[in-house]
């Protein structure tokens, strides 16, 4: 099962950041077309928002899971930047892209009928983004 949830969280990395890039160029394409958010521009935010959650949720049960999680968590590890990416940095920050994430679509959803909800989604989605880019392991990604 541990194999599997590895696996399931290195190959979903693609997806969510296939999303969240769609989620924010769809934004930044309506913000500076002067277009109205309307129905249609918020289910395209929830291409950003549904992988992203799914990806947390895994990547939380890896975390209790795992023994480069909260089991590696000690003083010795905090001097290892490996082991510090794996059970401090990474988690910590994935948990502020995703927080990022549902509030910039939470704020945006409300904002149907303006221009202000492209604004929002590209501002939060565009800050996730670059936390999910600046602590992905890169050297455990798929295909390396």
């Amino acid at each position: 099962m541990y194999t599997g949830l590895q696996h399931a969280h290195s190959y979903l990395a693609y997806l969510v950041l296939l999303g969240v890039a769609i989620s924010l160029i769809s934004a930044l394409a309506g913000l500076f077309g002067g277009k109205t958010f309307t129905e249609g521009s918020r289910k395209l935010g929830l291409l950003g928002l549904i992988p992203t959650h799914l990806q947390w949720v895994i990547g939380l049960i890896l975390y209790f899971v795992s023994p480069l999680g909260v089991s590696n968590a000690s003083g010795a590890a905090m001097k290892d930047a490996t082991s510090r990416l794996y059970f401090l940095e990474h988690p910590l920050m994935m948990v502020l892209a995703v927080v990022l994430i549902t509030i910039g679509y939470s704020k945006a959803k409300r904002q149907i009928g303006t221009n202000r909800g492209f604004k929002t989604i590209a501002i939060f989605y565009g800050l996730g983004l670059i936390l999910i880019l600046s602590r992905i392991p890169w050297n455990a990604w798929p295909g390396n």
